[in-house]
């Protein structure tokens, strides 16, 4: 300690090393020296100095803190005590001072004054909530960002303890410990749910920093609040809740976790989740704050502009906040519903899908009237909740059209193939570890193109759909339905006999031919049905199928609307008409087809008019196979554009070398299909091959079956006018037994029609048939169009037909079909006559 005596005057007598080097001075400058002279300039002129000697001359002591000037003219600065010495009588005899130096820790502690004013400066400038409390847990300093995100002035908080201010749902265990680790010099970081002056919430991030004073200890704590209400929900909800999803957890699950999460995070509330299908009807998904019979009676409700906050919310499309539900009117027509339950304020946010449709609401309830559900706290919660309801709900929604695309038939919702052969390999199974018979039926509709050709294809469509429907209607639960393609159907029947499979489909058949009206248009409708029994006809769904299927062309070819059971002889029928198409196949690899030519005859003159190509196939093993099978067989397995196209060439070829030589055939036609016509590099084709044999489009006559007129693919039309355009003859074949229009006939280019042989073959007995070729005549004189009746085989059908005026005729009267080597001689008869 420096000590020093003075007397009443305030003279220096007398003064211990220590207080001699706290001024800087020897024993001799010292002494002697007047108070005064230690003090800073102008301090002893000041009314506070003179009184001080004048109370130390009566007796009063004085401490406190004192500047003081060194010999050298720095200051120091002491914490002092002046205390007068008395003698026996009272009277002051001179003046003790105690003091020790204390200019380093006022030094260090106006550093730190500045250091935390700097500081102050810095955090006012800060969105973050900056705290500064005392070693007390006192709050000393909050920056203007913690008045911004609470609400509380700096004034308002000063004394009070930031724990119990900011969070006082946290447990008096947790202050204990914070303080605990500042004392040891940690800083302490966490994430807590925080409140502010007006009840709004925060999640934020807290770092606290302890500052140590002088000696060490803590002294001070400096707190760092970041709201990060946003990222938090969307971290603590979105881990949980995607964990679920990636898991494939059920929706329902999904949804119950979402709002279990919310009511965790805000305690008060209770959480609801609805699905809003395509109809506008709601339908529950979640909500384990509320009891089921709340839920459920949400169920199938319609939204609307009244439907209470969901249901006026998915309406409205926007947020429907409801503070007071016992006297807003939107729950008006509820109260029955949410009173029992206690529930006072509720708000709900709808939730869209990618193509901006509702899908679903997310809604908070309270049990008291609420004003600030709203809240950004709650808001921010919302936007989390609906954005994972939003992604769950689609995902789930996407689940079941993957589902519906993979599995059913996109139109009438039956099986597709997949699903069926699945569900019939279940039931397969079933059936042989019960030793249990099942029936699998494959329905065909009758003549369901024509419906498609006549009608539309949406008309089709309309049909196929009321098929399957009447389909579901018949069958047992335990049965099986499904769509192949096209008009295909199948009907797997389990624990089903023979003669049970039999009553079935007899009840189908009358059910599918009960009229309906499509397109405007009352239809009746029949099915071709093959049945195949297991065990005895397969044991595989495959085989069961392709048995059936082969019934159902047996049925199909006796009669149609009729149905047939598999047998061995269906099996082989099978199989020779596989080996057919095979072998057809390697026949126009191997140009092993030719052609035959049938004269065509000018009634009028008896000169030739050109002759018409049909193909011929012999098999080295199976011999003569005549075109009635082999040709459909084509048609069937998608050979007939190839075999037409070898026909036309073929002809052509045939022409040029007839003509060279001498045989002047004045034209040949060649029959093609209407797929042909799909083909846009058919008149490419057409005019390679004409050019190849120096021949002119005016000799090549092609001739197309009245189906064409009414095909629908969009290459048709362009390539017939196309072939037209060229100058090739188009005839239109079989006129008269299909079902054209004459509105469809004036569209196309036709120059040639050729009557049916069903009309010829009843001119001499038939006069309806006469008519109608007659009929056939006129309209082909109307519309300027040669007209050739085929299948004349006698001299009476001849004659009726000369002089009805038909100018052109063919048929074995005049001669069959020949080879080329056997038709030239009546060639050379024929054209040496004329």
């Amino acid at each position: 300690m420096a000590i020093a005596e003075f007397d009443v005057t305030g003279v220096l007598r007398q003064a211990n090393e220590r207080y001699l080097a706290l001024l800087g001075c020897s024993r001799e400058q010292a002494l002697g020296q007047h108070h005064r002279n230690f003090c800073p300039p102008g301090v002893a002129d000041t009314p506070e100095y003179r009184a001080l000697w004048t109370r130390l001359a009566r007796g009063d002591s004085h401490s406190g803190l004192i500047e003081r000037v060194r010999r050298d003219g720095s200051s120091c600065w002491l914490e002092a005590s002046y205390t007068p010495i008395h003698d026996p009588k009272g009277q002051v005899l001179r003046v003790l001072k105690v003091a020790s130096d204390v200019s380093e820790r006022l030094r260090q502690e106006h550093s730190q004054q500045e250091h935390l004013r700097r500081l102050s400066l810095v955090a006012d400038a800060s969105d973050a909530a900056v705290v500064i409390s005392d070693a007390n847990s006192r709050i000393i300093y909050v920056n203007a960002g913690f008045s911004r995100m609470f609400g509380w002035t700096q004034p308002e908080v000063l004394g009070r303890e930031p724990i119990a201010l900011l969070a006082p749902q946290l447990p008096q265990t947790f202050a204990e410990d914070y303080r605990d680790g500042l004392r040891a010099g940690r800083a302490v970081g966490r994430e807590e749910i925080v409140s502010g002056r007006e009840g709004q919430r925060y999640w934020a991030k807290v770092i606290s920093n302890p500052v140590a004073g002088p000696d060490g200890a803590w002294q001070y704590t400096v707190t760092l609040l970041t709201d990060i209400t946003r990222a938090k929900m969307h971290e603590a909800l979105q881990h949980r809740v995607l964990e679920a999803m990636a898991r494939e957890r059920p929706l329902v699950e999904v949804m119950e976790l979402i709002c279990r999460e919310v009511e965790r995070i805000a305690p008060d509330l209770i959480a609801s989740i609805l699905e809003v299908d395509e109809q506008g009807l709601l339908h529950p998904l979640a909500s384990p704050g509320l009891p089921m019979e709340y839920s459920s009676k949400l169920e199938g409700l319609a939204i609307g502009p009244k439907v209470g906050s969901c249901g006026t919310a998915a309406w409205r499309r926007e947020s429907v906040m409801v503070g007071d539900m016992d006297h807003d009117p939107l729950w008006a027509d509820y109260h029955a519903l949410f009173q029992p339950q206690g529930l006072k304020a509720c708000w709900s946010t709808p939730f869209f899908n990618g193509e901006g449709r509702v899908i679903g609401t997310f809604a908070f309830y309270s049990r008291r009237k609420h004003s600030d559900l709203n809240s950004p706290f709650h808001q921010q919660m919302v936007d989390a909740c609906t954005h994972l309801c939003s992604l769950a709900l689609e995902r789930e929604l996407a689940r079941k059209r993957i589902r519906q695309l993979a599995f059913y038939d996109g139109l009438t919702g039956l099986p597709n193939r997949s699903l069926l052969h699945a569900r019939a390999d279940q039931a397969i199974a079933s059936a042989a570890r019960h030793e249990q018979q099942l029936a699998v039926l494959f329905l065909d509709l009758d003549r369901f193109k024509q419906v498609n050709d006549s009608l539309g294809h949406p008309a089709g469509d309309a049909l196929l759909r009321e098929v399957a429907k009447r389909l579901q209607h018949e069958l047992r639960a335990s049965d099986i339905a499904g769509r192949l393609s096209g008009d295909e159907f199948v009907v797997v029947l389990p624990e089903c006999d023979a003669e049970h499979a039999t009553n079935t489909v007899e009840r189908l058949q009358a059910l599918l031919a009960e009229p309906v009206n499509i397109a405007g248009t009352r239809l009746s409708i029949s099915a071709s049905v093959g049945i195949a029994i297991f065990p005895g006809d397969g044991r595989e769904v495959e085989a069961l199928l392709q048995r059936a299927d082969m019934a159902m062309y047996q049925a199909k070819s006796a009669e149609r609307g009729s149905f047939r059971f598999f047998s061995a002889e269906m099996n082989r029928m099978a199989q020779e008409r596989l080996a057919l198409e095979t072998a057809l196949r390697e026949a126009l690899a191997r140009g092993s087809l030719h052609l035959h030519y049938q004269p065509q005859i000018e009634l009028a003159t008896g000169r030739l008019y050109g002759v018409e190509a049909l193909a011929r196939w012999t098999h080295a093993e199976l011999g003569p196979i005549p075109p009635t099978r082999f040709i459909p067989l084509a048609e069937e397995c998608g050979l007939i554009t190839e075999l037409g196209r070898w026909a036309l060439r073929e002809a052509c070829r045939q022409l040029a070398a007839w003509r060279a030589q001498g045989l002047n055939v004045p034209a040949v036609a060649v029959n093609l299909s209407p797929t042909a016509f799909h083909n846009l590099e058919l008149p490419t084709i057409i005019a390679s091959a004409l050019e190849r044999h120096a021949l002119q489009a005016s000799d090549l006559t092609l001739e197309i079956t009245e189906s064409v007129l009414l095909d629908t693919n969009p290459s048709t039309m362009k390539t017939i006018a196309e072939v037209h355009a060229q100058g090739v003859r188009l005839s239109m074949d079989d006129f008269g037994t299909g079902y054209s229009s004459l509105s469809y006939l004036r569209r196309l280019p036709v120059s040639e029609l050729k009557l049916d042989r069903i009309f010829v073959a009843d001119l001499e007995g038939d006069e309806t048939a006469r008519a109608l070729s007659d009929a056939i005549l006129g309209i082909g004189k109307s519309l300027q169009l040669t007209v050739v009746a085929e299948g004349v085989e006698n001299e009476q059908q001849n004659r009726l037909l000369h002089e009805q005026g038909y100018p052109v005729a063919q048929g074995y009267l005049f001669s069959r079909p020949l080879s080329p080597q056997d038709l030239e001689p009546w060639l050379r008869q024929t054209l040496g006559r004329a």
